[in-house]
């Protein structure tokens, strides 16, 4: 026999207080840590288990008072991916579009971040900072491919990666002369 008690189940205390409290200070209080999007924040405060009508009467005042705005969410988000080169062109309308902005706004905030940010630039300066020492002339295939997917995955087209690094490596050659 065994003498530890029977488990409870225990339902959690938050949801059954949640659906029928007052969503707006729960939305207040992730809007102070950062901006997110109508999808993001109607998520979490289902997640915390207030009632949709509560949820959307909450959301709508936040858009009222300027606290919940999709275009200046995707702009901001956009031009800060774009400028600590974690993401570039179909990478940030892929972001935006999982962060639930809808793809007329996407493309406009990605516009907007090309027009604020030089994406060579940043394609330059984050293989200077990731990539020091390579070089694409004399880097084995395998360093070469490692270095193009990974810059791929950040967004980068495959003409700008290549002409970059060609470039490069031809002005390493020519200086090891």
């Amino acid at each position: 026999m065994p003498l530890t008690a029977p488990k409870k189940k225990v339902k959690n205390k938050h949801a059954s207080k949640a659906g029928q409290a007052d969503p707006w200070p729960a939305a207040l209080r992730i809007l102070t840590r950062r901006d997110h999007s109508q999808a993001e924040l109607r998520q979490r405060l289902k997640d915390k288990g207030f009632e949709q009508e509560r949820t959307e009467e909450a959301l709508q005042r936040c858009i009222e008072l300027g606290y919940l705005d999709d275009a200046r969410y995707a702009r901001n988000r956009a031009a800060s991916l774009m400028r600590q080169g974690r993401a570039v062109g179909q990478r940030i309308l892929l972001d935006l579009r999982q962060r639930g902005i809808d793809k007329e706004t996407a493309c406009q905030a990605l516009q907007e971040a090309r027009e604020s940010c030089d994406e060579g630039q940043i394609l330059a300066s984050l293989l200077e900072r990731r990539f020091p020492d390579f070089s694409y002339i004399s880097a084995p295939a395998r360093e070469r491919r490692r270095v193009v997917t990974f810059l791929q995955r950040r967004g980068f087209d495959i003409g700008r990666i290549m002409d970059h690094l060609t470039r490069k490596g031809l002005e390493n050659h020519n200086e090891d002369r």
